[in-house]
């Protein structure tokens, strides 16, 4: 490809709208435009890259045994009506009708589709299981559109639905599919972890997620370096590795009379850190919830954590709610109780406690008053109160331990880019979905969902490998495997040079682009780097000079050098670049 044939319009400043890295190169390197908050138009370079993702992708689940297909993007109202998620997807679904005022809507994923098609057509044990996939662009309605491609409206993804007799056959098919987004990730050339995760509005018993991990990534993630164990990190489970007093050693079980002490307006942990010096792990917050019977629950938990409310409602079992000062002023005036000087102490008997397992063996620490304006200082338990439950209910901090192993747990940020479940009979149990088992009675098909971005692996990449100069493409994923830069495109025998390694390399197969432009080489180095194309061949001042020319490596500059007819010499360096 010459590129004075191609179309890559290249940015030289920084787009104003790009807030991380992956959004601004995918604008500069002329991989998308704009169109609107959230919806992007893919050039020739970024398309280039989203096939050979899709390629990969194809190739994989393939290998799987998983069967392509195609399904509508328009999905009718009441597939969506009878599985419940119609009203429960909320804003986030684009909606829609048509002449005839009929509702539907532009499908964010195609659970009920892909059941209604199983309904329909599969009704023996006999043709299970079954893995059948499509790469589709998907419809969410974001209600902050940003970082580019990573929240986007209208995005590409692949997604993949089992249909099995039994939970031991979803077992198998599950598996595949992990190995399968492993292979996937690593044939890129991408560093990611695998972690337990939520199953969201989608549904099911069991799921995991595939991060890339990236600095600038949404998603948090926890994992031990010495056993296998990752999680997501509203789902780690985790030792409290601080839940021991820094005076234990010194004066073992000694505990203190409780004092009150005068805390004018601070009503915030870092306010009374620095008033009272004391370290953030002394103080233990009380934190205030309720269900929806308007049940009150206190709980627990040391200053230098926060509640996971996800666990507080698991452990329950109950849908919980924050209680803030406007909840106190309006509904709990009775109560006498005052935000910002909680504590467990002299609750109302009709709240019930329940502790971080973090706090322990904690002794000496400071809590709330329930008086304005007061804590309590030399607070021990269970001296000084009772606790109704203990249980895991904060999120891990660094010098947590792993709960397997007892290694200390890690922490890294990164970007979800596959996700897939067990959904079990959630679906089919309410489209009536069966199939006739061997022994002759009509079953619900135990079902699995499976989708992996195929534009946010785009994104994912360029977040997590990029520098200074511009993107620094995985080969796998590159859109040209190597680019040929003549300095001075007016020497006739530089360009005559050039011509041949062109046609040599297009000859073997070579994924090339050749920027015959008339401009100056730092443009063309510049582009060339921003595009992140893995092999530079640059033919100017050393050909002239030595009859060589060069051959330099994007990913971390190192160069060779090589004379024109070694044809075969300049492939085995893109091979390595590969």
């Amino acid at each position: 490809m010459r590129y004075s044939n191609f179309f890559i319009p290249t940015l030289k400043e920084e787009p104003t709208e790009a807030e991380i890295p992956s959004h601004s190169l995918c604008l500069r390197a002329g991989l998308i435009r704009k169109v609107a908050s959230g919806i992007y138009s893919f050039l020739p370079l970024g398309f280039r890259v989203l096939r050979k993702i899709e390629d990969i992708v194809r190739d994989e689940m393939n290998k799987a045994g998983a069967i392509e297909l195609l399904l509508p993007a328009i999905q009718p109202s009441e597939l969506w009506i009878k599985s419940g998620r119609w009203s429960e997807y909320g804003p986030e679904m684009f909606r829609l009708k048509d002449r005839s005022n009929r509702d539907f809507c532009l499908g964010p994923t195609h659970e009920e589709l892909i059941t209604y098609l199983a309904y329909l057509d599969i009704k023996s044990y006999k043709d299970l299981p079954i893995n059948l996939y499509q790469i589709q662009v998907k419809f969410r309605d974001e209600i902050r559109p940003r970082y580019g491609l990573l929240r986007a409206r209208e995005f590409i993804m692949k997604d993949a639905y089992s249909f099995c007799r039994d939970e031991e056959e979803l077992d198998e098919v599950y598996k595949k599919m992990y190995r399968a987004y492993s292979r996937i990730l690593e044939r890129i050339g991408l560093n990611f972890k695998v972690v337990e995760a939520k199953t969201g509005v989608i549904g099911g018993k069991y799921s995991h997620e595939f991060i890339v991990l990236a600095k600038n990534g949404e998603e948090k993630i926890v994992y031990c370096p010495g056993c296998n164990y990752s999680s997501g990190y509203e789902l780690s489970r985790f030792v409290p590795g601080n839940n021991k007093d820094s005076r234990d050693e010194e004066k073992p079980g000694f505990e203190e009379r409780v004092g009150e002490v005068f805390t004018p307006d601070i009503t915030t942990i870092e306010s009374l850190v620095q008033f009272l010096k004391v370290p953030v792990d002394r103080i233990v917050k009380t934190i205030l919830l309720k269900d929806k019977e308007n049940n009150i629950y206190a709980f627990l938990l040391g200053g230098e954590r926060e509640l996971n409310i996800g666990k507080a409602q698991d452990f329950l079992n109950k849908e919980l709610k924050m209680i803030g000062e406007e909840d106190v002023e309006n509904n709990l005036n009775s109560t006498g109780l005052n935000i910002g000087y909680l504590g467990p102490i002299n609750l109302p008997c009709h709240i019930k406690i329940l502790a971080d397992n973090s706090i322990k063996k904690r002794k000496n620490f400071v809590v709330g008053a329930n008086k304005k304006n007061y804590h309590l200082i030399n607070v021990n338990y269970p001296r000084d109160f009772v606790v109704d439950s203990w249980g895991d209910f904060s999120y891990p901090v660094p010098g947590d331990i792993c709960i397997n192993c007892g290694s200390k747990l890690e922490f890294e940020r990164g970007i979800e880019v596959g996700h897939i479940f067990k959904l079990g009979e959630k679906y089919s149990l309410k489209l009536e979905a069966k199939f006739l088992d061997k022994d002759g009675k009509l079953k619900p098909f135990v079902m699995g969902c499976y989708g992996i971005g195929i534009s946010r692996i785009m994104a994912a990449a360029i977040e997590q490998l990029h520098d200074d100069k511009g993107i620094v493409w995985p080969s796998a994923i590159a859109p040209f495997a190597a680019e040929i830069v003549v300095t001075n495109p007016q020497d006739d025998r530089l360009t005559k040079v050039a011509e041949e390694i062109y046609s040599s390399l297009t000859g073997f197969g070579v994924e090339v682009i050749y920027d015959d432009r008339d401009t100056s080489p730092g443009i063309k180095f510049k582009d060339a780097d921003l595009m992140g194309i893995p092999l530079k061949i640059i033919i100017g001042k050393k050909f002239l000079d030595k009859g060589k020319i060069e051959v330099e490596f994007r990913k971390n500059s190192h160069k060779e050098e090589l004379i024109p007819a070694d044809i075969s010499g300049i492939v085995r360096y893109i091979n390595q670049s590969l």
